[in-house]
């Protein structure tokens, strides 16, 4: 699905078809779609590793080439070790600083495991159907709620129960847009919990005898 299919997808749900008559345009339904789409990668971001490298004597990695970051959820450092070693760090503004005893040496590689915005344009999608699904009732929400709003208090062909019922529909909608991040966000943060457990030794296997 593209913008343009996406686009669609949520007039269809909006009863507003007639391209003769729109009651919403491209414009506002494309900025509906990208409110809802936000609100998703906060709590479902695009997962994506970047390797960025170390600077010698230094713990500070900067991490401006990182676009449309989200959160970052792990650094692996050093890399190539299996189980993969993560170490803590600290964030602020653009650097990210490696919480570990010894700077690095020289200039190493730094896995980062990160969460960005996702895409949604008129050649590309990062989603899958099930939050393409949940992104368009987000937008149809938005939609919804903004034209009630706005058509308040304002004759319309359809009597003054129009932006009322548009109202009650978007809140509906609103209402299981929210339950849906709230459900993705739980089940992103036991994912991540999961992926990136520290490392532990397994405990040894023969027994140490006192003197």
């Amino acid at each position: 699905m593209n913008l343009s299919d996406m686009s669609t997808r949520v007039r269809r749900d909006l009863k507003d078809e007639d391209s003769a008559s729109y009651r919403w345009t491209d414009n506002e339904i494309g900025r509906h779609i990208d409110h809802a789409l936000r609100d998703l990668s906060r709590v479902s971001p695009l997962q994506v590793k970047a390797t960025l490298t170390t600077t010698t004597g230094s713990r500070d990695i900067s991490i401006a080439a990182l676009s449309n970051l989200v959160v970052i959820e792990a650094v692996e450092y050093p890399v190539g070790h299996y189980p993969p070693i993560y170490v803590p760090y600290s964030l602020w503004g653009s650097t990210l600083s490696l919480l570990i005893d010894k700077a690095p040496s020289g200039v190493e590689n730094v896995n980062v495991y990160y969460g960005k915005l996702h895409t949604l344009d008129a050649t590309t999608s990062t989603l899958q159907p099930p939050l393409e699904d949940l992104v368009a009732i987000g937008a149809e929400a938005y939609a919804a709620i903004e034209w009630a709003s706005f058509a308040t208090n304002r004759v319309n062909v359809g009597g003054g129960a129009v932006s009322g019922n548009y109202l009650s529909w978007g809140r509906e909608r609103l209402d299981a847009f929210h339950e849906g991040l709230s459900t993705l966000g739980r089940n992103a943060a036991l994912r991540v919990r999961q992926l990136y457990r520290p490392y532990e030794p397994k405990p040894s296997q023969s027994t140490d005898w006192g003197p």
